[in-house]
């Protein structure tokens, strides 16, 4: 398995230190902002699989970043705030965040909201939760990769490269949309990073690396990856 990375965007200590706690028993990687400036930052370069956003940031209203925010990276955003107005929680979802969780919170249903918003978004992209190459097992839903029933580890890299052609078993993915979805700022797209972790992900998952069977070239265009139908 390889871990999601939540973005946590809270100026108070307590709060991001109780939502460090609860992610990180769920074996979350954990990544923090204090202001919308530092949230912005971080949801285009460090590649968050989510992010929590509490609306009273001290820089600007948090309403104003939930749209910025999912134009930044384009992930499941849940408002975590103290906001219990009806008329906040329908602007926050008119702006695009996928909930609205009022504090105080009970750290399991988050975390059940959180899964939950997870799965939609795999569904919403129109790709199967659970893919399947021969003996090799892609869960998407769970960022798991199973071979012949054994756990597989990938980096986070792998898993996302892996990931973009499983969203699109049997189809040609470019190379240009993998290097979008895995390295998402432009100076870091460069073919020779997608090639060695390519590479790498055939040495974990195909029987014979040098004549791949799972992942596939189509010559100066990009990948394949073949799926069980």
């Amino acid at each position: 398995m390889t871990s999601r990375r939540i973005l946590i965007v809270d100026d108070e200590l307590y709060i991001r230190r109780l939502l460090h706690g609860t992610l990180a028993r769920a074996s979350y990687e954990i990544i923090e902002a204090t202001t919308g400036r530092e949230a912005l930052a971080l949801a285009a370069s460090a590649s968050p699989d989510a992010i929590l956003l509490d609306l009273g940031l001290p820089d600007r209203d948090g309403l104003e970043l939930v749209p910025l925010l999912k134009k930044q990276a384009k992930v499941p955003l849940l408002v975590i705030s103290a906001r219990d107005a009806t008329d906040d929680k329908v602007a926050a979802l008119d702006l695009g965040a996928d909930d609205y969780v009022t504090k105080p919170f009970d750290g399991e249903e988050l975390l059940a909201r959180l899964r939950a918003a997870m799965r939609r978004r795999v569904s919403a992209q129109g790709a199967d939760p659970v893919v399947r190459a021969g003996d090799l097992l892609i869960d998407l839903a769970n960022r798991q990769v199973f071979r012949d029933s054994v756990a597989v580890h990938l980096t986070r890299k792998e898993y996302e490269v892996l990931a973009e052609l499983a969203m699109a078993p049997g189809r040609v993915v470019t190379h240009a949309r993998i290097l979008q979805a895995a390295w998402p700022l432009e100076y870091d797209r460069k073919i020779e990073y997608l090639r060695i972790v390519i590479r790498n992900v055939r040495q974990k998952l195909e029987i014979d690396p040098a004549n791949p069977r799972i992942i596939t070239n189509e010559l100066g265009i990009g990948y394949r990856l073949l799926a069980d139908p």
